[in-house]
Order: C-alpha cells, then sequence, then structure tokens
C-alpha cells in the first residue's frame, strides 16, 4: 500500500474499518462457499476484533494515527474547560501577537535588506565629532564638493552615491491652488544603475542627467506614488511636476518595490542632485548623505584608508579659511575626526537612529510578557495534569509507555499554541501598522513596509514551537511520572506539583515586577520632558514656512506681516528665520565680559522681527524690542541664560559682545533682554541665545538671503488650523513672489520631541497591565489549586480548632514566600538594567524610591487581590462534610 494511502486511511478511519469488516467477511463467505461449517469457519479465522487491528497497523502509519487521537482527545479536553481554554489562548495569543508585531517592526526597520542588487556591499560613510557639551556623536552630511574628492579617490574601489535626506514637500502638477506634498529626494543619476533599479515606464537617471548645477530638470517617480497618484498612467511619462522653483518633466516611472534608502519614509519623486544648484559649489552646506557600493572582491578597509586620506585633506584645506579666532582644540578635531563605512544594507535614516534602542528593548518587554504567559499556562496545565492523575495511572496500568503519555498531553498544548497562534497573527496584523502611525507626527508619518512574507511567517512557527515546549513539556513530563499505585489508591503527594507551580509563580512576578518597573521609568521620562517649560505659548499659534523666487528685499517681508496683522482672525504676527523647535539651528563663538570661544559652548542665534517676542509671548524683562529698521549685526537681544553665562546675572542691555564672522569677529549691541526659551529640542539645556534683526548685512553692507523663513501667526479662534488655508492664499496674493510651503502648529512641533517618549510610555503601560492581569491570573491558579489539594488537611485543622487567620496563613504562605523571592529577583534586574535604558531616560534615575515604591506596591496589590477568592473558599470549608465525605 502507498504512504500516500497509508496516511489518507488515518483521517477515514470509518471507512478503512468497514474496508476491513468487509474483507474478513469475504474470507469466511469465501470459506463457507467451499463447504466448511460456518461456525467452524469463524472459529478457524479466529477473533475479528483482533484481525481488524492487526490489518489496521498496515493500513495507517500507527504513530500519525495516535497523534490523531490524541489531538482529538486533547480538543475536547479543551471544550471541557470553556472559560480557562479561551482566558490561555487570549493571553498566549495577546503575546505571541505582541511579539510578532515587535519583530516586523524591528524587521523592517532594521534588518530587512534594500530591494536593489547585492545589498550586503552598501556602506554608509560617517565620522565623529564632538558636540558642545564634549560628547563625541557621530554625523553623516556631506558638502557636495566634498563628496567629488572623496568619490575620486574611491572610483578604482566602489561607487560613491550622494542620497539626500528624503523630505516632504510641495509639488503641483498644475497650478498652486493643486498642490500636494510629497516625498521629494535629490539622488546622484548614478545611483540607479549602481542599485540594479529599472524603470516600469519610461526611463531612470542616468549620470549624464548629474552633471551640471541646473541643466538637466527630469524627475523620475517611485512605482507606489505612480500607482497611487496617478493609476498607473503611462502617459505621466513627458507630463510636467513644479517643485519650488523648479519644473522637472517626468521622464520615468521605477519598477515596484523600491522605496527608497531612507528606511521609515517611501520616497515618491527621485531628482538628480544637480537640480539642488544652490548648495550644489557651497563648500559649507551639509545636505545629503555619502552611500558607497564596494565593487566586488573589495577589502572594505582599504576603501576606508582612501575615503580618510582624502577625508582628512580636505578639512585640512577648508580650515584655512576659517575665522581666525577659531580655537585650535576645535580645529585639531575637526581636522582629524575618525570616518566609518556602517553597514548600510537595510537602508539608513533617523528613525533608524531614533528606534535602534527603544525597539529592541520594548521587544524585551513584550518577551518577558511571553514568558509570563507561558508561565501561566504551565501552572494550568499542571494542575489539570494532577486532576487526571488517576485517568494517567490508568493509562500506564493498561501499556501505555512514557512516550504516549507526554505525547497526549503534549498534543493539547499543541491545540492551545495553534489557537492561539491564529489570534496572535489577527493581532499582530493591526498592531503594528497601528504602533507604526504612532511613531512620527501627521506631517511626516512613517511609512514601513510590513509585508506577511517568508520571514514574518518563520518567526511565528518558531516563536509557536518555542511556545509549546515552555508551557507544554514539564507538565507533559509531569503527567508521564505518575506512579499508578500511588494515583489509584489517591495517596499522590501534591507538594511535588505545588513546588513547581510556586517556582512559575516566582518567576512570574520577578518579570511582572521589571516589566512594571520599566514601564514606570519610561512613563515618568516621558512627563518630566513633556511637562518641561518651553519659554513660550504654543496655544492658538500657526508657523508658515515660506519659500521666495530669488532673493527678496526686506520691505516685502514686512508687508506681507502687516497685512497678516491686520486680518481679524489674527491676534499677533510676526517673522523668524525659522520656527523653534522645528530642528533648525545657528550656533557661533561668542565673545563678551573676557570670556567665549573655545572655553565656552557656541551661542544660538536667530532672526527675527518687530513683535516676534510679543506674538510667542516671551517676556523680554529689559529693554527694547527689535524696530524695523535694526539690521544684524548691529543689535540683538539676548536671554537670561546668556545674562548669567556671561556678566554673571547683571543686567546685559547697553553692553555688547562679539560673534565669530566670515573672517572676523563683529560687535552687536545688546538692545534687550528676554526670558529663556527652548531653541531646539526637549532634551537640551537651554543654551545662551541671542535674537537678531530678521534683515541681515552682508560684508559688502547688502542685504543677505534667508534660508527657511516663516511667518508665526497667532490666531484668535481656538483652532488656528481653520484659517491656514486663507492664510496660504493671503500671503501669495499680497506678494505673488512669496510660496506658503507648509503649515504647521506650534503645539504639533512641540509634541514631536516626545513622540518616541511617548510611544514607549503608552506601549510599556500596556505590557505592564497585561503582565499584571496574567501573574494574577497565575497565583490565583496556584493558591486555588493548593486550596483543593489540601481540603482533608484544612477540614481536619478545622475540627480540631483552627482559626480562619491560621487556615489563610497557611494557604497562602508558601506562595507569598516565592512571591516575595520573585521581587526581589524583579528588583535586581530592574535597577541592573538602568545602564541599558539610560540613553532613553530623562531626569529619571532607577534608585528613585518612587520607581521602586510603586511596582512594589502594584505587585502586593495585584497578590493580595489574586489570594482572596482561594483564601475566603478554604475558610469556608466544612471540616463535617470534609470528613464525611472521607
Amino acid at each position: 500500500m502507498s504512504i500516500w494511502s497509508r496516511v489518507t486511511n488515518v483521517f477515514r478511519r470509518e471507512r478503512m474499518h468497514r474496508e476491513i469488516d468487509e474483507e474478513i467477511q469475504s474470507h469466511i463467505e469465501e470459506a463457507i462457499a467451499e463447504g466448511r461449517d460456518p461456525a467452524e469457519a469463524r472459529k478457524a479465522f479466529g477473533s475479528a476484533l483482533r484481525k481488524r487491528e492487526e490489518s489496521r497497523d498496515f493500513k495507517l502509519i500507527p504513530w500519525l494515527d495516535s497523534l490523531r487521537s490524541d489531538l482529538t482527545f486533547g480538543a475536547r479536553q479543551l471544550m471541557k474547560n470553556r472559560a480557562v481554554t479561551a482566558s490561555a489562548i487570549l493571553s498566549l495569543g495577546l503575546a505571541l501577537g505582541a511579539c510578532t508585531s515587535a519583530f516586523r517592526l524591528i524587521d523592517a526597520l532594521l534588518l530587512r535588506p534594500l530591494p536593489v542588487s547585492i545589498p550586503e556591499r552598501l556602506v554608509l560613510v560617517s565620522y565623529e565629532y564632538r558636540d558642545h557639551t564634549g560628547k563625541v556623536d557621530r554625523g553623516d552630511s556631506f558638502e557636495y564638493p566634498h563628496f567629488r574628492v572623496l568619490r575620486a579617490a574611491i572610483k578604482d574601489d566602489a561607487e560613491a552615491m550622494a542620497i539626500d535626506y528624503n523630505g516632504r514637500t510641495d509639488v503641483t502638477f498644475g497650478s498652486d491652488q493643486e498642490m500636494e506634498r510629497a516625498y521629494r529626494q535629490h539622488v546622484s543619476g548614478w545611483m540607479f544603475g549602481a542599485l540594479g533599479l529599472e524603470a516600469a515606464v519610461g526611463r531612470v537617471l542616468t549620470e549624464s542627467d548629474d552633471l551640471k548645477p541646473g541643466a538637466h530638470p527630469y524627475a523620475v517617480l517611485s512605482y507606489e506614488y505612480w500607482s497611487r497618484r496617478f493609476g498607473r498612467d503611462p502617459a505621466v511619462v513627458g507630463r510636467t511636476v513644479r517643485i519650488g522653483a523648479n519644473a522637472y518633466e517626468i521622464v520615468g516611472v521605477l519598477k515596484a518595490g523600491f522605496p527608497g534608502t531612507e528606511t521609515g519614509s517611501m520616497t515618491d519623486i527621485y531628482v538628480p542632485t544637480m537640480m539642488n544648484a544652490a548648495a550644489i559649489n557651497e563648500s559649507s552646506w551639509s545636505w545629503f548623505r555619502t552611500w558607497v557600493k564596494l565593487k566586488p572582491g573589495v577589502d572594505i578597509e582599504r576603501v576606508r584608508q582612501k575615503i580618510q586620506a582624502a577625508f582628512t585633506l580636505w578639512r585640512k584645506e577648508k580650515v584655512k579659511g576659517w575665522n581666525v579666532s577659531t580655537p585650535r582644540q576645535r580645529l585639531n578635531d575637526y581636522v582629524s575626526a575618525p570616518l566609518f563605512l556602517e553597514p548600510a544594507a537595510a537602508g539608513v535614516s533617523g528613525l533608524q537612529r531614533n528606534y535602534r534602542r527603544s525597539l529592541p528593548i520594548l521587544a524585551m518587554l513584550v518577551g518577558l510578557v511571553l514568558l509570563i504567559a507561558c508561565f501561566n499556562v504551565a501552572n494550568l496545565m499542571t494542575a489539570q495534569a494532577a486532576a487526571r492523575a488517576r485517568e494517567m495511572a490508568l493509562r500506564v496500568s493498561i501499556g501505555a509507555g512514557k512516550a504516549r503519555l507526554v505525547q497526549l498531553v503534549l498534543a493539547e498544548g499543541v491545540l492551545l499554541a495553534v489557537s492561539a497562534s491564529a489570534f496572535g497573527c489577527l493581532f499582530a496584523w493591526w498592531s503594528a501598522p497601528w504602533v507604526v502611525s504612532r511613531i512620527n507626527p501627521p506631517d511626516s508619518p512613517a511609512r514601513l513596509l510590513l509585508p506577511a512574507d517568508w520571514r514574518v511567517l518563520a518567526f511565528t512557527i518558531g516563536l509557536s514551537v518555542v511556545v509549546t515546549l515552555l508551557f507544554g513539556l514539564a507538565p507533559a513530563l509531569r503527567a508521564s511520572g505518575v506512579k499508578p499505585v500511588a494515583a489509584l489508591k489517591g495517596g499522590e503527594d501534591p507538594h511535588a506539583r505545588r513546588r513547581l507551580m510556586n517556582v512559575l509563580v516566582a518567576a512570574q512576578v520577578s518579570f511582572c515586577f521589571l516589566v512594571h518597573f520599566v514601564a514606570g521609568l519610561f512613563t515618568a521620562t516621558f512627563d518630566r520632558l513633556s511637562n518641561q517649560p518651553v519659554g513660550f505659548s504654543t496655544e492658538r499659534l500657526l508657523i508658515l514656512q515660506t519659500t521666495a523666487k530669488g532673493e527678496q528685499p526686506s520691505e516685502y517681508w514686512d508687508q506681507v506681516v502687516r497685512r497678516l496683522r491686520e486680518r481679524p482672525d489674527v491676534e499677533a504676527a510676526a517673522m523668524s528665520h525659522w520656527a523653534l523647535m522645528s530642528g533648525a539651528g545657528w550656533s557661533n563663538d561668542v565673545w563678551a565680559n573676557g570670556k567665549g570661544g573655545g572655553s565656552a559652548p557656541p551661542a544660538y542665534l536667530l532672526g527675527v522681527g518687530p513683535e516676534w517676542l510679543k506674538t510667542m509671548k516671551i517676556p523680554l524683562l529689559e529693554g527694547r524690542d527689535l524696530l524695523d529698521n535694526d539690521v544684524f549685526p548691529k543689535v540683538g537681544i539676548v536671554n537670561q541664560t546668556f545674562a548669567k553665562h556671561y556678566f554673571e546675572g547683571k543686567s546685559p542691555v547697553g553692553r555688547t559682545f562679539e560673534v565669530a564672522g566670515p573672517k572676523n569677529r563683529v560687535t552687536v549691541e545688546i538692545v534687550g533682554l528676554a526670558a529663556d526659551a527652548r531653541y531646539r529640542n526637549m532634551r537640551e539645556a537651554i543654551r545662551p541665545t541671542i535674537y537678531v534683526p530678521f534683515g541681515q548685512t552682508n560684508a559688502k553692507g547688502e542685504m543677505g538671503k534667508r534660508d527657511w523663513p516663516a511667518f508665526v501667526v497667532r490666531t484668535t479662534g481656538a483652532d488656528p488650523m481653520r484659517i491656514a488655508p486663507s492664510l496660504r492664499q493671503e500671503v501669495s496674493r499680497e506678494r505673488p513672489e512669496f510660496r506658503v510651503s507648509n503649515i504647521r502648529t506650534q503645539d504639533e512641533m512641540v509634541r514631536s520631541h516626545t513622540v518616541r517618549e511617548r510611544l514607549l510610555a503608552m506601549l510599556s503601560l500596556f505590557f505592564a497591565t497585561v503582565a499584571l492581569v496574567l501573574a494574577a491570573v497565575g497565583l490565583y491558579g496556584v493558591l486555588n489549586y493548593a486550596v483543593l489539594q489540601r481540603r482533608r488537611e484544612i477540614g481536619i485543622r478545622m475540627a480540631l480548632g483552627a482559626l480562619p487567620g491560621d487556615v489563610a496563613r497557611r494557604v497562602t504562605t508558601e506562595v507569598f514566600a516565592m512571591l516575595a523571592v520573585g521581587a526581589v529577583l524583579g528588583l535586581a534586574a530592574g535597577v541592573g538594567s538602568e545602564r541599558y535604558l539610560e540613553t532613553l531616560l530623562y531626569e529619571v534615575k532607577a534608585t528613585e524610591w518612587r520607581m521602586l515604591a510603586l511596582p512594589s506596591l502594584t505587585i502586593l496589590a495585584m497578590a493580595l487581590l489574586a489570594a482572596l477568592p482561594p483564601v475566603i473558599r478554604a475558610v469556608r470549608i466544612d471540616p463535617a462534610l470534609m470528613l464525611r465525605a472521607e
């Protein structure tokens, strides 16, 4: 008989038995037809049941049949205890789903290679630098003249590519009224060929498209953007898209599957680097990353050394044009900075850097929750195995082997794991995209590919196998080790089982304490960071980021501001080089009162217009505000930190300071003192800050250009975004040379600096709640099992005069001792974990009494609540009924 027939017979046993019976009957009838007596023929043939069993083993696979039988029996056992089964599936499924979601996020952000040719040969060029606090960090932004030198240095060993930071910008395929937001990226024209990317329609960019500044205004669309925006219309090739002041011809669409090089976002439009004409020859403008694709067989260290040599030589030449007042130590650090080639097979992005440490920590918390769930179900199955001790003893007595008993109990665990995995997959399918939607603010949402492919399937299957072994193997081995004589007499000793269950409870409590401890650290970090004073009012404040066609006179900017102030729905309006907390910054060395230069961190500067302080509601403590005719570098307003650092807290108004100019220092008079306000982010300590006039003069006395100017508008209505469209039109209507490229609320910009902390606090609190519920259920199960196993003992003690308090103490002492052990272990693990979490924390210490007290009190309250029902059941045992039953 074929193997396939033997497999199929396992699942059609009734039909197989009928066929065997018919075959046996045909043999008997054949003997009778030959003249033998029917009774004699049946007697000579033997037992029909035995013949069926012997024939059955040849017609199917015995071990597969026994497995099917055990799975069927296990399903019946689970259905008998629907409430317990449902809770086990729910807890396991939630934990499995959370683990799968964590894997999907980590895989999509940190592990999954880019869909390009040989991604393992891709590396990113980065370098070391010191920030204003002296902390060593890594940077990866380069100037294009520098890039030309680096590319030439390694042309025989690798291909260097300049790839801009992906960012959202306004684009239009028609008039300005049809403007929309899209992700645009400047890239080297030869990038597509180097990465093996091809066009689905039209063509991709080539090196000849990226040789002369502004000469080839071509654009390539991503497949996803082409599908979403144009419905895959091939006629899009040849159309024009306007981005900023440039109009681009669409020459092609990429094939499907390539989201871009910046993991966490998806590029919609690619344009040549040469189309950023303002920065292409600017040696002080760092605006892109340098990617390198190694040629086959090339040693990466040799390439790094070549780039390092060119890198150092370039910087030596560059510092010759720096201000003569620049401290020598800063010059030496800049020139001798070490260079690195970092693996970039999975792409490179700020999102990766921001979440590279936090996602694995969240995965650890999820893993702890999964272990708690496994131990919970293990306790449940151990208790059920104890209740089935007589059944197991009977099976052993009639010949069942140890392996068969293990298989019987594991089959039940497999059914639980499969059901929980199905529920977990549904949870992961929903939860992973939900977490991604919470990573970034609406203006720049994260966009990750989260396919449910073989990687996710393999992880889920492997995790399910491990989980089944974790919670099913110990109860199965316990059940298979039953002693038939003792079990059938009802004299089995339950203490060994309780010891196993108590150890599992200690592990659950330890893990639960650790999860709550970490959740407390993250929650305190979010609370303290989000409640940091920013120094200005974000209420009803809009930021209108604006672009202009070329350099425009300051009068034009003033004209727009005056028009905005005339609107009845605008309370105040002003202008600045960029918005506070936008991430942009301008810092420079300052000398005042005999201090400054290399001995002090650079001060922040920001160009602002008249009434900007009033619009932002930053108090002006002394002096006057800036006037329309003020220009930099003549006057400026400083903050309190500046006054404390340079003038020992005395009034700085009327005094002067010097700031580093292109070649020499320039002198600035202080005309006002403003209160402190945060400049770039929430974590950075407030630094000396100088507010200078929006209008600036260059070395020739001419007005200089502005890079990212913004109109700051405080509205009268509660919802400022309601008038955002009309404000956009107002700016262009007043001055057609200006165009609002983006509108954001100041409140949104501030909240964007705590997105990661909010996510960590929210998810860790959720996992802590799940862990607490699971630990409570596990503790309740152990205590309830202990009460059921000791009913006779408790009844006898109560008959002899034991008080309810003594009964409660005897029932809970053993378990509560293990709970204390688990809490101590969890406390030690929590304190030890601080050094791994310190980069994610803000003004929080693991040794703070509140951080230690909160999880301790939570675990204690959980233990008391979980112990209450079993203790009540124990003290209500009727001694007379118990003794009569015995």
